[in-house]
């Protein structure tokens, strides 16, 4: 017969190496999230080209609105009526009076569309409207007229 004790296991207390892990898990996946949304497009969307076009760094919280060939209005992935878009851009004026517009037009949209979208900005007292392109290949039959 046996008579002796045998140890309890002792509860592990606090352990910190698998906390790290999932932070820096998480740490990685929000820089790369981060990092896509800073240059956020719609993909159907095909801005003409520019050939003295030059790539301006994003400003944080800069709003891009996209209009496709339809006339549709995008922002941040989501179709918005004129309406809708004007109470966003009126806020965003009342939050930050200076906030640069950027507007990437598909080069197929009707320019009443481009136009509405400048009276949508000017109705909500911003005056900061930039235009989206894309560069110009050199050598490509874009460039020839």
């Amino acid at each position: 017969m046996n008579f002796r004790l045998r140890p309890q296991p002792q509860p592990l207390g606090f352990q910190i190496a698998p906390l790290v892990d999932i932070l820096l898990v998480l740490l990685l996946y929000f820089i790369l999230t981060w990092n896509f949304s800073l240059t956020e497009k719609q993909l159907d969307i095909s801005v003409p080209t520019a050939k003295e076009g030059r790539d301006a760094p994003r400003a944080i919280g800069q709003m891009i609105v996209n209009v496709n060939a339809q006339g549709r209005l995008i922002v941040n992935r989501r179709e918005l009526q004129e309406e809708e878009l004007k109470q966003m851009l009126l806020q965003l004026a009342a939050d930050f009076p200076d906030q640069a517009v950027v507007l990437r037009g598909d080069q197929d949209a009707g320019y009443r569309h481009i136009v509405r979208v400048l009276d949508i900005c000017r109705a909500a007292n911003i005056w900061n409207v930039a235009f989206a392109t894309s560069r110009a290949e050199s050598g490509s039959k874009r460039d020839q007229p």
